[in-house]
């Protein structure tokens, strides 16, 4: 009797495990191109799971960049994440490199390589500032170095000390996605940047600018035959919830993400 207790134990954990892998195989996987420390990027975990507590967010930076593109296949969609600034040697102006801030090569690497891969797999991307800015450059565009500097008829704070309060209006662009998801003409949005898209990348368009001519968000110029990808330069993942503007992006991506699943499924 003893002996057919410990079986049916043995049983029971073997039925436990592989039923906590098939819901865990069930969840839709996000992947953050950054999310370490938590704490520094725990807005980004927390608005994900506003909208759905059984999303596995996981971060892809504490890997090997070899080992994180070979992850990246295990995952529903990638949102390439806000922080320091790309290295402009990437875009033609390493000439400029003394007005930028500091550098994260590792990251800038990774990035790119995350960018390149999802696009292989035809994986929704989702991009919040500094991800819009390096999914740009990674497409052939270019960025603005210093706002503040260079853009000479700006009256717009895209940033200031208290981050918090960075609040500024935008306007979005109609006969866009973007619009449609959002089904807003103009808004406000959180911001925390020195710098922007400058030359746009040839096969994005601008969904939205700031007052002062700055573009605020880009997706597909010609969507056929390509998976999603839309980006924004402000922080929905610090916006309320209420806010089209943040809230409509992370329903629209997590339903990009729902549809990849299941177009993998298929094949």
């Amino acid at each position: 009797m003893k002996k057919f207790s410990n079986l049916l134990l043995i049983f029971l954990f073997i039925i436990g495990i592989y039923a906590c892998q098939s819901t865990e195989q069930q969840n839709l996987k996000i992947a953050l191109s950054k999310g370490y420390p938590v704490k520094s990027y725990q807005n980004y975990y927390k608005w994900i799971h506003s909208a759905d507590s059984t999303i596995v967010v996981e971060e892809m930076y504490h890997r090997k960049i070899k080992e994180a593109v070979k992850a990246l296949k295990d995952f529903d969609a990638l949102i390439v994440t806000g922080g320091a600034d790309v290295y402009p040697g990437y875009y033609g102006k390493i000439a400029d490199t003394a007005r930028c801030g500091k550098f994260d090569h590792k990251r800038d690497t990774l990035e790119f390589a995350l960018i390149k891969e999802a696009l292989k797999l035809k994986m929704p991307i989702f991009g919040i500032c500094r991800g819009q800015q390096i999914i740009n450059i990674a497409l052939g565009g270019s960025l603005i170095i210093d706002i503040p500097t260079d853009v000479k008829d700006t009256t717009v704070k895209h940033r200031i000390k208290e981050w918090r309060k960075c609040y500024h209006e935008v306007s979005i662009e109609p006969g866009t996605k973007f619009s449609w998801a959002t089904n807003v003409s103009k808004g406000n949005v959180t911001s925390n940047h020195h710098q922007a898209i400058d030359i746009l990348a040839k096969d994005l368009r601008v969904c939205a600018k700031s007052a002062d001519g700055i573009i605020e968000a880009v997706e597909w110029k010609d969507p056929e035959n390509k998976s999603f990808l839309m980006a924004v330069q402000w922080h929905p993942e610090r916006m309320a919830k209420d806010n089209p503007l943040s809230w409509n992006l992370l329903e629209l991506l997590i339903e990009e993400a729902k549809r990849y699943r299941e177009e993998f499924e298929d094949i």
